[in-house]
């Protein structure tokens, strides 16, 4: 986004990129069948979501490792190709809403951010005009609505999912996905094929690549180097960011580009990464780090999943169920004063009749009349399929003293750069969260006739809740402040030490919300990326 914003303004630009060119529109493997592969679509080492999976990454890369400290238990994932971890994702694209921005001031933890949900609704507005998102307009206090395009009908199962959420009082509402239910900006409508992750091939769903980067390219200012891993920021005597030091991955060799004000988006690890490694007499613990608190305030989404077998759902009439991701979800609806933890989630809701591939409705045997050989097999797999409904809980994690990441001072990667150590511990916040999604999720499903295989997770088990870094939201570990002492970063992004260093990912972040990031992501860029062209058109940069 920052790259788009600074071309369209006038500026030169050069993106580093550690991994591939990729574009959707020439890369997708969007309409291959599972039979097309002997894998039949198989997950593997680089591809964990299934090998037609758009993005190259996953949390084990070759030559690339990291670290955990003793007794932690947290889960890196890196995407290694143009428009990163935009190529996978759900296109949840949630806004953060007024009480996200000040929840120390209302609940008294963690710290509130310095600018509010007004400062950023205009950002929003124009994210949500340029790359599209649908959903419904439905007045939440703390959800607020978009530009929104039509959203999709929901599908049968769905229905049923609606139907008891509205019985036990749990707001349902349209799903809010970056994916075009009408044309928008010369980019076609969705023809709802259902193959999201594998990189839209007619570009109706968002990948940065596409809806931002193509349009820098065609400015003519924006030099694309590929196979770039970024070693360092580079510093002046005079204290001012020069240029970013990178490995050339082809050759192995060191290169240098010299820049007048340096953007890093590389993730909210991977930049504190490039700050941390970024050391000098001037700067002995990293670059804009005096007050140590680059790798503090890490944070993930938490998570935990239930799935149940639905008996209404079995033998239902064949039809399609193709679509746009999930069409239905619920956003947090209830008071945290009156609950045993202070934060709240929202919940994603999965099944259907996808196109099945490898490993589909595993655990068959678990079904009535349990499974077998030969022509009966294969007729309860046609009964069955579609009748089981799944729900994952995602939420807010509040930042504490014993999430972070440093470098770890005795491992390097491939390139002789020192890597990651990561430390990580769930607090009691969090786990008494995912009881309660347990609890909701199991609610439901009862509720629908439906019946769970799995027992309820107890405390020790942290109550399902995933590992960190497992739902790939990490946020914070440079976040923004109006005290430099607390932060690494002003409300614009810029670093309080470094006049012309500036972040543009989730490393800004002061509070995770219950909200995916993405759109926040974009819409602190897009203010970022303005704020960097005004000040180098009055030249304060």
């Amino acid at each position: 986004m920052a790259a788009y914003m600074l071309t369209r303004a006038g500026a030169s630009v050069v993106l580093l990129e550690a991994g591939r060119p990729w574009f959707s529109t020439e890369h997708s493997d969007m309409l291959r069948w599972p039979y097309d592969s002997p894998r039949r679509g198989a997950s593997t080492t680089e591809r964990p979501f299934g090998e037609f999976d758009a993005c190259d990454g996953g949390w084990e890369i070759p030559g690339e490792p990291y670290t955990t400290a003793p007794g932690t238990s947290f889960r890196w994932f890196r995407a290694r190709m143009l428009g990163g971890r935009t190529n996978h994702w759900g296109r949840i694209s949630l806004r953060f809403g007024p009480h996200d921005f000040r929840r120390k001031s209302l609940d008294g933890l963690g710290d509130d951010w310095p600018i509010s949900y007004q400062d950023l609704k205009p950002y929003y507005d124009r994210v949500d005009r340029l790359v599209g998102i649908y959903g419904s307009r439905e007045g939440l206090p703390n959800e607020p609505d978009g530009v929104f395009l039509p959203p999709p009908r929901p599908r049968c199962y769905e229905l049923l999912v609606k139907q008891s959420c509205d019985r036990l009082g749990v707001a349902c509402i349209s799903s809010r996905l970056s994916i075009l239910t009408r044309p928008l900006n010369g980019r076609p409508a969705c023809h709802f094929c259902g193959q999201c992750n594998r990189g839209c091939s007619t570009n109706s769903n968002f990948s940065s690549p596409e809806v931002l980067i193509r349009p820098a390219l065609a400015t003519g200012r924006l030099t694309l180097i590929t196979s770039a891993m970024a070693r360092e920021v580079t510093v002046g005597d005079d204290g001012r960011a020069t240029g970013v030091a990178y490995i050339d991955k082809e050759t192995g060799s060191g290169a240098h580009v010299r820049a007048r004000v340096v953007v890093l988006a590389a993730s909210a690890c991977e930049s504190a990464r490039l700050l941390l490694n970024s050391k000098s007499s001037r700067h002995p613990q990293g670059l804009a780090n005096s007050s140590g608190v680059v790798g503090r305030y890490l944070t993930d989404t938490t998570g935990t999943d239930v799935a149940g077998f639905i008996p209404r759902l079995v033998d239902n009439p064949v039809h399609n169920e193709d679509g746009a991701g999930g069409h239905i979800y619920m956003p947090w609806w209830l008071d945290n004063r009156k609950l045993d933890f202070p934060r709240g989630y929202h919940i994603e809701v999965w099944g259907g009749r996808r196109v099945p591939s490898y490993g589909f409705m595993g655990n068959i045997h678990r079904y009535p009349p349990g499974g077998g050989y030969g022509q009966q097999l294969k007729q309860d797999y046609r009964r069955y399929w579609g009748a089981t409904v799944g729900f994952s809980g995602r939420g807010e994690m509040i930042p504490n003293d014993d999430c972070y990441c440093d470098i770890d001072p005795d491992t390097v990667d491939e390139w002789g750069i020192p890597v990651l150590r990561f430390h990580w511990k769930w607090s009691d916040h969090e786990r008494k969260q995912a009881r309660h999604m347990q609890e909701t999720f199991r609610a439901i499903i009862a509720d629908m006739g439906g019946e769970v295989y799995a027992p309820m997770p107890s405390y020790e088990q942290d109550y399902g809740l995933l590992p960190g870094g497992v739902i790939i939201h990490e946020l914070g570990t440079t976040r923004m402040g109006r005290d430099p002492a607390t932060s690494v970063l002003n409300e614009y992004c810029q670093a309080h030490e470094v006049k012309n260093l500036f972040l543009a990912d989730g490393g800004a972040f002061v509070s995770q919300a219950d909200k995916n990031p993405t759109w926040t992501i974009l819409a602190l860029a897009m203010r970022t990326g303005e704020y960097i062209a005004w000040q180098m058109k009055r030249r304060a940069l």
